[in-house]
């Protein structure tokens, strides 16, 4: 058995910024909803309809990006895997690569082709590669998005193309919880970060792609995620930018054109971002406590953060907060270096500003028979005298 035994558990600190305020106190960006987050913490800022389920066209494909390179993360594909085009999947229109049936490319080919031009017949080569069909890819995407919680969200394919009996609908906060997750996947922001790419490149070089995130190149700090459009959807898009160790998510969705679109995503950014900012609280391998394990050796351990745990706080104004630490209740030895031990979180109120996991500085190993009989010796002598 492993226990806290010394730590701040309750810190309050008190902060005085004087930074001046410049914000707007309300918006109207026009579409039908729209979602402002901070990803690490979880704060969101500004909601409209946000719980409401819209049809969200090619943010669709943000799903089928995440299954994808979360495969490859588990090693049940490959960057190199040749995938075959399918005459289906050749049949697709709008944003499309031209895929021929029977032509193969390799996959980590087709998903710049859906991550960067969206490419419907990408979509779907790859929806079959995995699954065999796109029908079960798609089985897939909804049970996925089943276990991340995505409630308001319903799949009817790989695309987001509208079919005979619906649409793919997201909440707009469901897209912002999907843009969360998938920051997290390996390697999935590098696609989505990708301006312009050249299909075919030892060939035809055809065709060259240009990213639907036209913010990649027109605002500072936005590096993803997706954009999206059909008639019913109107025009949508998930955006995430950072600046100063301060991230943001913006979803809006609906427009009635590319212009309002993005200028209703760079409302909701410029509102993040000149009305709050990020607060380092701690730095990397700051110690918060000690970790005593009478089993383990060391029998002493300092809890530490993994790295820098910055708070988001609004600007103008003097906070207190409190930081809490929770640690989980019981662990098997050894405990390695750098394993996550619990979490510490910071409170505005009742608000959480920012969490953090907490790890061991190195790793416990467990105590052999007779170094353990040896211990328990001592203490009981300890105790005796």
């Amino acid at each position: 058995m492993c226990w806290l035994s010394w730590t701040r558990w309750l810190i309050a600190i008190t902060l005085c910024l004087s930074i001046g305020n410049g914000y707007v106190a309300a918006l109207d960006v026009g579409g039908k909803a729209y979602y402002l987050m901070d990803p690490y913490s979880g704060r969101v800022f500004l909601e409209q309809s946000g719980d409401e389920a819209f049809p969200v066209a090619s943010i669709s494909k943000l799903m089928t990006l995440v299954l994808v390179l979360e495969a490859v993360e588990r090693g049940e594909i490959r960057l190199d895997d040749l995938v075959i085009a399918s005459p289906f999947a050749a049949s697709k229109r709008g944003s499309r690569i031209w895929l021929e049936a029977g032509e193969q490319l390799a996959l980590g080919e087709l998903i710049y082709a859906i991550a960067v031009g969206s490419a419907n017949d990408a979509a779907v080569a790859v929806a079959e590669f995995m699954a065999g069909s796109e029908t079960n890819f798609v089985d897939r995407m909804n049970a996925r998005a089943s276990e991340l919680g995505l409630d308001g969200t319903f799949f009817k394919n790989s695309t987001g193309l509208p079919e005979e009996d619906g649409s793919n609908t997201m909440s707009a906060q469901n897209v912002a919880a999907l843009v969360q997750h998938a920051m997290g996947v390996p390697h999935l922001m590098e696609y989505v970060s990708t301006y312009e790419y050249t299909m075919r490149p030892n060939t035809t070089k055809i065709p060259v792609l240009w990213n639907g995130n036209k913010l990649l190149r027109r605002y500072y700090g936005v590096d993803g995620m997706k954009t999206g459009f059909t008639t019913e959807a109107g025009y949508c898009i998930a955006a995430t930018a950072e600046r100063e160790n301060f991230r943001l998510i913006a979803v809006t969705l609906g427009h009635k054109s590319e212009e309002e679109r993005e200028s209703a995503a760079r409302a909701l950014l410029d509102y993040g971002f000149r009305k709050y900012q990020s607060l380092q609280l701690y730095s990397e391998k700051d110690v918060v406590g000690t970790f005593e394990c009478p089993t383990g050796t060391p029998r002493m351990v300092d809890v530490v953060l993994p790295s820098d745990f910055l708070v988001t706080v609004e600007r103008g104004k003097e906070l207190d907060l409190t930081t809490v630490i929770h640690l989980d209740s019981e662990f098997v030895l050894p405990i390695r270096e750098g394993q996550i031990v619990g979490t510490i979180t910071a409170f505005y109120g009742e608000e959480v500003v920012g969490a953090s996991p907490l790890t061991v500085s190195q790793t416990v190993q467990k105590l052999g028979f007779p170094t353990l009989v040896l211990r328990l010796w001592e203490a009981m002598a300890q105790a005796i005298f």
